[in-house]
């Protein structure tokens, strides 16, 4: 069986020969490793320093071999795609650390290494509602930027299962606008400002979501993260009031086309699952079992209408120790994939500082443990 077809068959909730597995991104580090050669791509600054020297070329070149090399040396049955720079020019910007800069509207940007190279600013501008995009108006998406997805999907299209991560979510804007305080606050005393922008990000990332499956990809996933380790940090009635409708904008402009919509959001989501069955979504991304995440309690709940991704913490993959990695994988397998259902990857991205060891014992877990017949 193809590796496409078996993430489908558990996208449909049917068994195929085995459980379907593969992962969103790997650490540079680690690919390094298992390639056995460098790599700019996800690298942060060294990305940014190969950009601003004029060498885009060669960061594509690494997204595109590096998303095609890996699902082939690590038996994925899905790969998940990023954009990539546009080739545009890219201009040196001022820098205020090794891991920081100013952005072209004069606001530091601070970059996490150890979380995968998140970029966030630090402060952010004081915006009105005039301020924000006009929902109204097309956005217009650099064909360049799709250069990595077109070149998987030519290699890989036929016997793997593409998921594109859309650079826009806008369910949650925080980032693009305000800064998340500001912006949880404004719920309340501004709503009409929240409403807006949700709207307007929304419609950028449906933009991206038609340029993604133009491209010829078979599933959208989008990255906002709702929760935290407590529950919805806006709370439920906010979270269903602003967020939820933008979030079935986007799993309808993404069935319309035909495709599988995979929502990626950690922490606690026991509290808005019941929604996601609600407006349909495909698949669920994001599952830490460490914070009470049960994949037995998951299956008895919601094993019937939404296909899990993920089996492993990304804690243990750096922490260790081995035996908890495969046990965490056949624990999975054993309560969430009996009848489909069930796509085994990490909880989040592979990390920085997960070792080799750790990330081939998950992988030899999968072999041991997966085929439904030993199930």
């Amino acid at each position: 069986m193809k590796p496409r077809d078996r993430v489908i068959a558990a996208l449909q909730h049917r068994e195929a020969d085995r459980v379907p597995t593969g992962d969103n991104q790997v650490d540079p580090r680690l690919v390094e490793q298992i390639l056995g050669r460098p790599t700019l791509a996800s690298t942060g600054r060294e990305e940014l320093e190969a950009l601003w020297d004029g060498d885009r070329q060669r960061v594509v070149a690494d997204y595109c071999n590096d998303h095609v090399e890996l699902p082939l040396a690590l038996d994925w049955d899905y790969v998940r795609v990023p954009v990539v720079p546009a080739d545009v020019e890219h201009p040196r910007l001022e820098t205020t650390g090794p891991f920081s800069w100013i952005d072209a509207q004069g606001y530091e940007v601070v970059m996490n290494a150890d979380a995968g190279n998140i970029a966030v600013r630090s402060e952010f501008p004081q915006l009105g509602i005039d301020d924000l995009p006009d929902p109204a108006v097309p956005f217009k998406i650099d064909p360049s930027q799709l250069d990595a997805i077109r070149h998987v999907v030519g290699e890989l299209g036929e016997s793997h299962f593409i998921v594109v991560r859309s650079p826009v979510d806008g369910t949650f804007p925080w980032d693009s606008t305000v800064g998340m305080d500001e912006f949880l606050v404004r719920m309340i005393t501004d709503p009409d400002f929240v409403h807006r922008a949700i709207d307007a990000y929304v419609s950028r990332s449906i933009a991206y979501i038609n340029a993604i499956f133009d491209a010829g990809a078979d599933a959208v996933m989008t990255t906002d993260d709702y929760s935290d380790n407590r529950g919805p940090i806006m709370g439920v009635e906010r979270y269903r009031e602003f967020l939820l409708p933008g979030l079935k904008r986007q799993c309808d402009a993404i069935h319309d086309r035909g495709g599988y919509f995979i929502k990626h959001t950690d922490g606690n989501t026991w509290p808005i699952l019941d929604s996601f069955v609600e407006i349909g979504i495909d698949g669920w991304h994001g599952i830490q079992p460490d914070i009470g995440m049960d994949f037995k309690l998951l299956q008895q709940r919601y094993g019937d209408d939404l296909c899990f991704f993920g089996g492993v913490n990304c804690s243990t993959l750096i922490d260790g120790p081995v035996a908890k990695a495969r046990e965490e994988v056949r624990y999975a397998i054993e309560h969430a994939a009996t009848g489909g259902g069930l796509v085994i990857a990490t909880s989040n991205v592979v990390q920085p500082g997960t070792t080799m060891e750790n990330y081939s014992a998950m992988r030899q877990a999968v072999r041991d443990f997966g085929s439904y017949a030993k199930i």
